[in-house]
């Protein structure tokens, strides 16, 4: 080869910016004349031989390793994109001489292509297999790696083996075989979308195990991005069992970062840090599964700067970069992967999962247009609704808020005593205004608080609390979304200490749960697993993914934009408590007079999530205008940025500015910047490009923020319980009574159990009542014993009516409302009121009117299965007593009672 024109810029490419790459990955490159066809290829393992001569032209580079030639690389120059290009490299692919590969008619198995920035890959020895770009070159030893596995029959074996665990769903299994047959088919991004409580991660741990197992992949990463879930997902790991008596990390290494052992259910559980070397260097025999938060990833890709863009949770003081290959592992799961970022979020969280060259599973219960661009097809759905409806879920019923200032913000009259914080220090000084004072609702808890509105909506809350606790005997556990948890104008503080006032439960009652609060995974714990916290006030820690089934109550005080936040927090809600199995629904509070509600109610599964700003640093723009790139459309959005600064920034700040503009005035300067551009281009971008000033841009001193607590401020505040049906309206009590009417005479004939009540009570019988209560769940109102009687109570002033009594209010208005009790009472007193019995038949009788007041109805089969009958000697027993009266007595009694 003769040598290049340094002019030449493919040649210019290849040795800036591909050979680099090559180096990373492990590749010694080769020149063309260091390469002689007469000597083995075993002296150039780990070369990459430059300019390789086969039948079809010379290759830019050839990967020689095991005395192979096992990978083709075609650079191209930068401008050129490379994934055209892939086609040139197949043919080199088919050209090479003396290959003991034959995979159709290619020679060589992996062929890449580049222009020195982005990298295609193809694996020819499956025809099905699709290219696609990553991030880098692989490795020799992970070439050699991917040789030695069949993935196509390791894939036939997963799909082979049987998915018949024991705690499996059958929507689990689903979710299973969808992405099986997707990993199968050579998809290597994927999205699975299953309601919040649905066992995902379960799901995931199952599926992790048989793509382990079949060997489909070795190395899994799974990916989440809060600690509390990286805790909760090494846990699920720990204690599933895939083979009886086995658990999961007895068969598999099992590794994660650090906690602290309070982070975990069990005090003894002790979870296995990841040594640095399997991320470094991972060798070919290691399986294994690692359980990271994204945040700590990325600092391992990318370095601590990178991760301050990505969330709340603090820096981990033991995370480092580190220089971690593509192929570190071969399945990716992303859990949780909904989130609503800002576009440099987003761009973080891109870049961390593509530096892998592995299978992408994303995982979410709310699936956004920016998630589908990502993983690219939904291989399965299993929505809220049809969990509910298939009985994996509870649903939830709405209780609105009216807060005059919510709704209205609040106003301040003239001579008004307030309090003014110094957001700062702390301090407070009482101030009386001069003037009168409009606070938008917007500016509620950030720029004002009205102490007395918090208050009556903690003091509404607790009449639901308390009315849930007389129903259940048990506190509703109760978790409260706050508007912030800003140092000295915490709205979240605010709330603790107001609810310890209302609720009068002590300190621990009421507890802070945000990341502000000290080891806030222990907390975490407390909450779910314990009584003595009944309420908890977070504002975004809980929102996403923490289990906590025993949930009865979410409370919304602050405002939410996105409907993916939305639906997450609401999922905290929607699991079956096996602490408390009558947990049939949960409450959800909208202090908001249910715009919240109605809001997110028009939204659909795959409403489009606004990207939140800023998209670009202010520099990158003015670098863009210098650049002539779209400069129209730059200037525009340097004005608005210019805009935002004079809004917030000090006087100080308009003093330092006033170095580079008239007066310092940002705001003015701005508004004349699209006409200082075309009259003096070059001067105004020496000012705009002048670093002190580009400083001054990002990091001006804010004007400092005011807080007024509004002492005298009085809220109005009430509040509306409403039913929420299978049809997703939302009914209030007269409308739901109403309808339940309508309901009734439309179905008297199609509903046995109705014509039985209304016309034949004799027929009466525990069969009857099971269809009717099963045909009353099911209708598009959700016609539940509780929620019948819950609107009975508001409308009626009737506590706990029968639903024999509210089927024959719905049908004629002048029928009495009577509790079972009561019922059951008159029945005893119509049919037993005037026989004389032994003391024996009375002890009995009054077992079968327990038996009845709770079940409203009585056949045969009870007395062997109901406890109160079955202790006091069962069917036997009472036929002793009763004689051959006992079947006609239960008859009359049954009767009476639908009478």
């Amino acid at each position: 080869m003769s040598q290049p024109s340094p002019s030449n810029s493919e040649w210019l490419t290849r040795k800036k910016l591909v050979d680099p790459k090559l180096r990373d990955a492990g590749w010694k490159i080769l020149p063309s004349k260091d390469f002689s066809p007469s000597r083995p290829l075993s002296d150039y393992n780990g070369c990459a031989i430059e300019e390789l001569p086969t039948v079809n032209g010379p290759a830019d580079y050839a990967l020689c390793s095991g005395a192979r030639i096992i990978g083709i690389v075609e650079a191209k120059k930068l401008t050129l994109g490379p994934q055209n290009v892939l086609t040139q490299a197949e043919r080199y692919s088919k050209g090479v001489t003396a290959s003991p590969f034959n995979f159709g008619e290619y020679r060589v198995p992996f062929i890449y292509s580049t222009n020195g920035e982005v990298v295609w890959h193809h694996d020819l020895r499956e025809e099905k297999n699709r290219s696609h770009q990553i991030s880098g070159f692989h490795s020799p030893s992970a070439l050699e790696e991917r040789l030695s596995s069949n993935f196509a029959s390791q894939c036939k074996m997963l799909l082979a083996t049987p998915n018949e665990h024991e705690r499996l769903r059958p929507y689990q299994k689903e979710a299973n075989q969808a992405a099986e047959e997707a990993i199968a088919a050579s998809k290597r991004h994927m999205l699975l979308a299953m309601a919040t409580g649905t066992g995902k991660t379960f799901t995931m741990v199952n599926q992790v195990y048989r793509l382990m197992k079949s060997g489909v992949a070795k190395r899994v990463l799974f990916l989440v991005d809060r600690k509390a879930l990286a805790a909760q997902a090494v846990q699920a790991f720990a204690s599933f069992e895939p083979e009886p008596g086995l658990k999961f990390n007895k068969i598999y290494e099992v590794y994660s970062q650090r906690f602290q052992k309070e982070d975990f259910e069990e005090e003894k559980f002790d979870p296995k840090i990841l040594p640095a070397k399997y991320l470094t260097d991972p060798k070919p025999g290691l399986a294994f599964v690692y359980v990271s938060t994204i945040q700590r990833m990325t600092i391992n890709l990318f370095g601590r700067e990178a991760v301050l863009e990505l969330g709340d949770e603090p820096i981990e003081d033991d995370a480092d970069r580190l220089p971690i290959p593509i192929h570190a592992f071969d399945v990716i799961i992303a859990d949780e992967c909904h989130r609503g970022y800002t576009s440099q979020q987003l761009n973080v969280w891109r870049s961390t999962l593509e530096h892998f060259d592995a299978i992408k599973v994303g995982l979410t219960a709310t699936p956004a247009s920016h998630t589908m661009s990502y993983f690219k097809e939904k291989v399965f759905e299993y929505r809220y609704e049809q969990a509910v409806r298939e009985g994996f879920l509870v649903d939830y019923d709405v209780v609105t808020i009216k807060s005059n200032v919510r709704m209205n913000g609040v106003f301040l009259k003239e001579d008004e005593t307030v309090e003014i914080v110094d957001t700062q220090k702390g301090t407070k000084q009482l101030d009386l205004l001069e003037d009168e004072r409009k606070f938008d609702p917007s500016e509620v808890e950030t720029k004002v608080t009205s102490p007395d509105s918090n208050k009556k909506i903690m003091e509404e809350l607790r009449k639901y609390a308390d009315e849930h606790q007389e129903r259940y005997g048990r506190f509703p556990k109760t978790l409260i979304f706050a508007h912030n948890d800003l140092n000295h104008t915490s709205h979240a503080d605010q709330l603790v200490t107001t609810a310890r006032d209302v609720f009068g439960r002590g300190e621990d009652f009421v507890k802070k749960i945000t990341g502000k609060v000290d080891r806030p995974l222990q907390a975490i714990r407390e909450f779910r697993n314990r009584d003595k916290t009944g309420i908890v006030v977070t504002v975004d820690l809980l929102s996403t993914g923490v289990d906590i089934p025993d949930l009865e109550f979410i409370v919304f005080l602050r405002p939410v934009q996105s409907r993916i936040l939305f639906e997450q927090m609401l999922g905290r809600g929607t699991r079956k408590s096996p602490n408390h199995p009558d947990k049939s629904h949960f409450t959800v509070f909208d202090c908001f007079d249910g715009t919240l509600l109605e809001s997110f109610s028009k939204a659909t599964s795959m409403t489009v999530e606004k990207l939140l700003p800023p998209t670009r640093t202010i520099i990158e723009i003015i670098e863009d205008i210098w650049q002539n790139r779209d400069r129209d459309y730059n200037t525009r959005c340097l004005v608005k940025r210019l805009r935002r600064i004079d809004k917030e920034m000090s006087a100080e700040a308009r003093t330092a500015f006033a170095a580079f503009i008239p007066n310092g005035d940002v705001g003015a300067f701005g508004e004349e910047l699209p006409a200082r551009l075309k009259n003096d281009f070059t001067g105004t971008m020496q000012i705009l490009r002048n670093p002190d000033f580009q400083n001054l841009l990002i990091n001006y001193e804010r004007a400092r923020r005011t807080f007024v607590v509004a002492l005298e401020n009085e809220d109005t505040v009430t509040s509306e319980w409403k039913v929420k049906g299978n049809d997703g309206k939302e009914y209030k009590p007269d409308d739901y009574l109403a309808a339940f009417s309508r309901f009734v005479a439309e179905k008297v004939d199609e509903i046995q159990a109705i014509g039985i009540l209304l016309d034949h009570p004799k027929d009466w019988n525990p069969d009857a009542l099971k269809e009717l209560r099963e045909k009353l769940a099911s209708a598009p109102q959700r016609f539940t014993i509780e929620h019948l009687q819950k609107a009975h109570q508001i409308k009626n002033h009737k506590a706990l009516a029968d639903i024999i009594s509210m089927v024959k209010r719905a049908a004629r208005e002048d029928e009495s409302l009577y509790t079972a009790e009561e019922r059951v009472n008159r029945a005893f007193m119509r049919i037993t009121g005037a026989i004389g019995y032994s003391v024996e038949q009375k002890q009995w009788l009054d077992r079968i009117r327990s038996a009845m007041v709770e079940n409203l109805s009585l056949d045969r089969d009870d007395f062997d299965t109901l406890p109160v009958l079955v202790n006091g000697g069962g069917w036997g027993k009472a036929k002793r007593i009763f004689g051959e009266k006992l079947s006609e007595l239960i008859k009359k009694l049954n009767e009476a009672v639908a009478a």
